[in-house]
């Protein structure tokens, strides 16, 4: 979930992450990553952060300041999955038998970062653009501006459905995903003034208009209304577009979420729906026990605000 904050000195949402059997809850000054280890044990990693904006001024401008968000956030989200890795491979057996613990090498998550990366680009932005200029040969009528960017835009969206259901039909998967849920649940609790606990928690939704998976259907959904306002006339010239237009057009989203956020019932905010919709794949409803791990890792984040002196206020 992205922590979208509310004015320009951004202090009052919190956001958050899934990881592997466990969960990543940030404030605006801090992080805390929970995680369930084999043993039943909740194991967590506290760490106080910088706003990016108060890291680099330029930051906290409209557009520039949700690529720093997501950069942090990306940073973030990496060492959280570290984390929660490593707590996964720890059986106990090493406490007892005076061993350290096993840690994922920093270069096996690099390659993974690196993969993930080229993964996106090739998934959804070489692929669609490649099938549908075969479709454009085959029907020239595709060969128009808006109707060929239209097309590639769908199959984007088709691949990211087709992919998300695929994913949703694994056992570690939903397991992430039903911290997914967790996650949501614990934010909405937080965020509606009540007190937080599982109880309480287990009342909300799972789906959330912040979360990534929302956010990744606008970058979508944008990309395919830019995509048409901005003429490349061959295959490669249409592939560096969306490779360079890739950070104008996650500033743009950002906003948008962050508006809709705000302005749940306004005409913008409909563009999120859809996102809303995926969420019923990529989230899934938590067991109590979920979602205990999730308030840990609020808790955690909210206790490490507040020693920081941070202003915690709810949107």
């Amino acid at each position: 979930m992205l922590p979208i904050l509310e004015s320009g000195e951004e202090t009052t949402l919190v956001g958050g992450q899934a990881v592997m059997e466990g969960v990543m809850m940030r404030a605006p000054h801090s992080y805390c990553v929970a995680v369930r280890k084999p043993s039943g044990e909740i194991v967590t990693e506290e760490l106080p952060i910088a706003r990016m904006s108060e890291k680099y001024p330029w930051l906290k401008y409209p557009v520039l300041r949700g690529l720093g968000t997501l950069v942090q956030a990306m940073q973030l989200g990496v060492r959280a999955l570290k984390f929660s890795a490593t707590a996964a491979l720890d059986d106990g057996k090493e406490a007892t038998e005076g061993q350290k613990p096993t840690e994922i090498p920093a270069w096996m998550m690099t390659v993974q970062v690196v993969f993930s990366v080229l993964f996106f680009l090739v998934l959804y932005k070489l692929v669609p653009l490649k099938l549908t200029e075969y479709a454009s040969h085959r029907f020239p009528a595709i060969q128009g501006q808006i109707l060929f960017n239209a097309v590639d835009g769908l199959i984007r969206l088709v691949i990211f459905v087709g992919f998300l259901l695929a994913l949703s039909m694994t056992k570690d998967i939903r397991r992430v995903f039903e911290y997914h849920g967790a996650e949501h649940k614990v934010v909405f609790n937080f965020e509606s003034g009540q007190a937080v606990n599982v109880e309480n928690a287990q009342k909300f939704v799972t789906f959330h208009p912040r979360c990534g998976t929302s956010f990744m259907f606008v970058i979508m959904l944008i990309s395919m209304f830019c995509y048409m306002l901005i003429p490349a006339p061959t295959f490669a010239a249409k592939l560096a577009e969306r490779v360079i237009l890739l950070p104008i057009i996650t500033g743009l989203s950002y906003e948008l979420i962050r508006f809709a956020a705000k302005q749940r019932g306004s005409f913008l905010a409909l563009l999120t729906a859809p996102g809303l919709w995926t969420q019923r794949i990529t989230t899934k409803a938590p067991s109590d026990e979920q979602a205990a791990v999730a308030i840990h890792a609020l808790n955690g984040a909210m206790a490490l605000e507040a020693k920081q002196g941070g202003e915690l206020v709810i949107a």
